[in-house]
């Protein structure tokens, strides 16, 4: 089967499903994250209550883990959900915002990735390679322009991140102009995505609770499935660009986005997704 196929079936598969996904996410962008999921046809459940979160966890498909607002009470929230999550073999996406950009970020996403079992690690490339121990420098939670993923050098990305995934045991998503999404032995590249999506707050968390959303209900291949979801939020953000008329801004944009998350079938992403498998050198 076409990848593009592929890639239509698991978005049908959601819709059809609606997995339920319990994230423990940042309060900045929770209300997009749970409006994402709903979106696409999934449910969410948002708690972060340390003596709630083993029994949501015990009956959800998928865990979202976002460090964007961390504080302590929500970092035990995570280790306690996340060993349920383990223990019962329920996919783990581990957002890992501003790794880099302070040692409690990094220490604690690093502690996350190292006890937990994590099925998919989704950030930008600043992110990534302050989890990988690389050299990098952010700014603030966005990614540094330096670590930019172009077509210069994307064949670079691919093999940082198929080495990156090999190490953590997990597919990792690296998203940014050009996405890349990998396993220890296979990358693609996803080209499609709107600049506007990094004009507002909350693209990459509402990405990631979508990513568990795919992993929940297509266990059985979490790199083409994480690859379905970015593929989709890609697909979103083209759609609503498309929408914005003279006076539309960024509030609209973010409207648009949800709509279009809301209505994208499986034909329109198999003609529009924009995919190309980076061979290893």
């Amino acid at each position: 089967m076409a990848i593009e196929a592929e890639l239509a079936r698991m978005l049908e598969g959601v819709r059809a499903h609606g997995p339920l996904v319990h994230c423990i996410t940042n309060y900045v962008t929770v209300e997009s994250c749970a409006n994402a999921v709903l979106a696409i046809g999934a449910s969410p459940i948002m708690t972060d209550e340390a003596e709630d979160v083993e029994d949501i966890v015990s009956i959800c498909g998928a865990l979202d883990l976002n460090i964007g607002t961390l504080n302590a009470r929500t970092i035990e929230s995570m280790r306690i959900a996340g060993r349920k999550a383990t223990e019962a073999g329920t996919p783990i996406v581990l957002d890992p915002v501003g790794a880099g950009a302070s040692r409690l970020r990094t220490a604690t996403a690093s502690g996350l990735l190292d006890d937990l079992g994590i099925s998919v690690v989704r950030g930008n490339m600043s992110e990534v390679k302050a989890l990988a121990g690389a050299s990098t420098s952010t700014k603030g939670v966005d990614a540094n322009p330096l670590d930019a993923v172009t077509e210069d050098t994307l064949a670079e990305a691919a093999a940082f991140a198929c080495d990156f995934a090999r190490r953590a045991g997990c597919v990792v998503a690296i998203t940014g102009a050009i996405d890349v999404v990998a396993d220890e032995a296979r990358a693609f590249a996803v080209f499609n995505g709107s600049p506007l999506q990094g004009r507002i707050t909350g693209a990459g968390c509402m990405l990631s609770a979508v990513c568990g959303a795919y992993a929940a209900d297509h266990r059985d291949d979490t790199l083409v499935a994480t690859l379905a979801a970015v593929v989709h939020m890609g697909i979103a953000g083209q759609v609503a660009s498309e929408r914005m008329g003279e006076k539309d801004g960024t509030g609209s944009f973010h409207t648009y986005l949800m709509d279009a998350l809301s209505t994208l079938d499986g034909a329109a992403m198999r003609d529009r997704a924009f995919v190309r498998e980076i061979a290893r050198g």
